[in-house]
């Protein structure tokens, strides 16, 4: 056992080292107490995660693809529509003209 001032020093010591884990204890707390706070208040206000976000982003994108290259396929076919169209008419005038001939 220690005594006079190396024991008084050992003590301050030893006192200082549980104050300082005490309050690196308290920080924890804090911390987590603050964390916990923070996302009651983000989830009151309906706030998105950013994963989610990236992830509707990424979909939102994804639809705007297909949505492009399924309106160039409908163009492509109603012009292929038009074409085919136009084609049995003008057969179908070329028919009644020489009839309507011969019957005069």
């Amino acid at each position: 056992m220690t005594t006079g001032p190396n024991r008084i020093l050992d003590d301050f010591a030893r006192l200082m080292t549980d104050a300082a884990g005490a309050a690196q204890g308290v920080r924890k707390e804090m911390e987590t107490a603050f964390r916990s706070q923070a996302e009651r208040v983000l989830n009151s206000m309906d706030v998105v995660q950013r994963e989610e976000f990236e992830a509707v982003r990424d979909m939102a994108a994804k639809a705007r693809d297909e949505n492009d290259a399924l309106l160039a396929r409908v163009e492509s076919l109603e012009k292929l529509l038009a074409e085919q169209s136009k084609a049995p008419k003008a057969k179908v005038q070329a028919k009644r003209s020489p009839a309507a001939g011969s019957s005069k």
